[in-house]
C-alpha cells in the first residue's frame, strides 16, 4: 500500500508540477483554498486538474480578503507590473502558514504521511514563507502539534521545487506529463482564465518557458 500525501493545489504552474511529482510516489489528496483571492480562475483550474488526475479534492473557504493587506486580496491595491525589491505587495500575510495548518489537519484526518507544497526560494525569494527556514520551522511545529508527531511518526513536508529555477520546474513537470496549458498562474487572470502577461507571476512564467526552451502554452489577454 502506497503512502498518502496531501498536496496543496492552487491550479498554477508550481503546484501542478508538485501534484504530478507526488503522484509518482504517493496516493494524493488535493487541497485548494478560496481565500478571497483576486482571480478565482486558478481555483477552477485546480478543480479540473484534480478531476483529470482522478484524485480526491477538497476546497477550503477562508476569508483572507476580509483582512486585506495584499494586492491579491485587496482590490483597492493594484497588482504591480514591474519586478519589486524586498517583500512584494503580492505577498499575502501568513498565507502559507495558514494553508499548511489546514493541510496538517487534513493529513491527520486522512492519515497522510506527507504534505507537498510548491514553495520556491529561487523565483519567490521576497516571500518570507517560501524560505527553507520557514519549511523547517513548520516541520518542527508539526512534529510537536500532532498525534502522529507525538507517536513518533512525524509528517514529511515535501518541497520538491524549493531550490529549482522556473525553467527546471517546467522541465520536471514535463518529465511527469504535465500539460501546462491547463494551469493558471496570473495574479489577475480574467474570467476565461486568460493571463494579463504583465504581473510578476506572468513575467516569471514567461521567463521559465524561455529558460526551459519549451513553447509557452499560456493564453494571454493580448
Amino acid at each position: 500500500m502506497r503512502p498518502r500525501a496531501i498536496v496543496l493545489l492552487s491550479g498554477g504552474l508550481d503546484s501542478t508540477t508538485c501534484l504530478a511529482w507526488a503522484q509518482s510516489s504517493y496516493d494524493c489528496i488535493a487541497l485548494s483554498f478560496q481565500y478571497g483571492q483576486r482571480s478565482s480562475t486558478e481555483l477552477e483550474a485546480a478543480k479540473n486538474l484534480a478531476q483529470q488526475a482522478n484524485i480526491p479534492h477538497r476546497v477550503i473557504n477562508i476569508d483572507l480578503g476580509n483582512l486585506g493587506g495584499s494586492a491579491l486580496t485587496d482590490h483597492t491595491i493594484d497588482v504591480p507590473e514591474q519586478a519589486q525589491t524586498g517583500i512584494p505587495i503580492t505577498y499575502v500575510p501568513a498565507r502559507n502558514t495558514i494553508f499548511l495548518s489546514y493541510a496538517l489537519a487534513a493529513a491527520e484526518v486522512f492519515q497522510a504521511e506527507a504534505i507537498v507544497i510548491g514553495v520556491n526560494a529561487v523565483d519567490y525569494s521576497g516571500y518570507p514563507d517560501c524560505r527553507p527556514e520557514f519549511v523547517e520551522a513548520f516541520a518542527n511545529l508539526a512534529a510537536l502539534a500532532t498525534k502522529a508527531g507525538v507517536e513518533g511518526k512525524p509528517l514529511k513536508i515535501e518541497t520538491p521545487l524549493l531550490h529549482l529555477s522556473k525553467g527546471n520546474i517546467i522541465r520536471l513537470g514535463i518529465e511527469h506529463g504535465v500539460d501546462y496549458s491547463q494551469t493558471v498562474s496570473c495574479y489577475q487572470a480574467d474570467e476565461q482564465g486568460r493571463a494579463c502577461g504583465k504581473c510578476d507571476s506572468c513575467r516569471l512564467r514567461k521567463e521559465g518557458f524561455l529558460e526551459a526552451k519549451v513553447d509557452d502554452p499560456t493564453r494571454y489577454v493580448s
